[in-house]
Formats: C-alpha cells, structure tokens, sequence
C-alpha cells in the first residue's frame, strides 16, 4: 500500500500556462486585428476584419485605445487582436498618402459600422476628387438628400474610417471648415497635404 506521506503533487512550471495562451493566440485568427499608426495627424487605431478595414480612429480623440477597442468589441466582435502584420497594407497607403506619393486608397473596407444613409453620404465623400472640396448641402444632395446637410455633417461626423474616406473634403457652404472628426487643425492639415484650394481667410484660426 503507498505511504500517503510520500504522495506529492505534481510540479507546475508557471510559465507553460502563459506559453500555451501565447502559442494559441498566435495560432488563433481573431475577429478584428488591431495595431497604432503613427501619423502627421496623430495616432490611429487601425482595426481590420476578414472584410477589411473597418476602423480608423484618432486615439486621442476617441477616449483612447481601451475605449476604442470595447466599442470594436460590443459592435463587432470580442475576438480583438493586436496583429500588426494585419494592418501593414493599411500603414503602407497611410505612408505614401503623407508622403505625398498617394492620391487614393486601395484598401478593401469593412462597412458595417454605418448605416445605410451615412454609407451613401460616406460614398459622396469617397467621389470628392484629392485636392478639391465640396459643401455639406453638394454631398447630402449626391446622397439622395438635397435638403439634409445637417444630417450629411452628422453623418461625415461619425465616419468611421477619417481620412481614407475623405470626410475632411467636405465644407461649410460659405467657405468655412465646419466640423471634423478628429478636430479642426487635423482637418486643415489633411486640406494642406492635398493641396487643397480653401480661403485662407476662411479658415477660423488662421
């Protein structure tokens, strides 16, 4: 009969349960794929899915990156992420539209962020060629909604993925900049790298 004094448990070496999690969220392919990007304009929270880029967020400007991702996660998937691999397409345009060197985007895109009116409102922003600009009553008007540009400024307010869907193309009707997503200097940053012909005198602030 075995001495149940000599019964020992067997040993655990701490670090195998944090090394099996790392091999399986290596292994794993998450939901939304995650990554920073440094820009002119600030960081961005790159967010991808199978789709495409569905998320592109100032991270100063939206509670920061915790706050960003649990919104990610309640209106797209827990399954979060940080693959910086997975966001190398979208970090390349980034570089080259700043560079200077990239007028459009190619990155495939992951809509289901916005609704079906801001999707067309969104659409009318993409149509806006680089370097020039539009009105909010000329995009609601491309939308569908001649007399809805309050509900186009709302809708290019929560655009989902600023500056590869070029809300900051769009003006107020008298020439001044409006509203943006991610605040008015970025918004005239963005026109400067374009090139874009806005009245300087126009501008608030400057």
């Amino acid at each position: 009969m075995t001495d149940p004094t000599t019964l020992r448990p067997p040993t655990v070496d701490p670090g195998r349960p944090a090394a099996a999690a790392a091999r399986f969220a290596s292994a794993a392919r998450p939901d939304v794929a995650y990554d920073l990007i440094p820009t002119p304009v600030g960081t961005l929270v790159a967010a991808v899915t199978p789709r495409g880029l569905v998320r592109l967020a100032y991270e100063d400007f939206n509670g920061g990156r915790e706050a960003i991702l649990d919104d990610l996660a309640a209106r797209v998937s827990p399954r979060i992420l940080a693959v910086p691999h997975r966001v190398d397409d979208v970090r390349q345009e980034l570089d080259e539209y700043f560079a200077g060197e990239r007028r459009g985007f190619d990155v495939p895109l992951d809509w289901r962020l916005t609704t079906p009116f801001q999707r067309r409102v969104l659409d009318a922003a993409v149509a806006i060629p680089f370097g020039q600009t539009r009105t909010y009553t000329q995009v609601a008007t491309a939308a569908g909604s001649p007399t809805g540009a309050r509900a186009a400024g709302n809708a290019l307010g929560g655009n989902p993925l600023p500056v590869i869907v070029p809300c900051h193309r769009v003006l107020r009707g008298g020439g001044g900049l409006g509203g943006y997503t991610g605040g008015l200097d970025r918004k005239r940053t963005l026109l400067a790298v374009e090139g874009a012909e806005v009245e300087p005198d126009r501008l608030p602030g400057l």
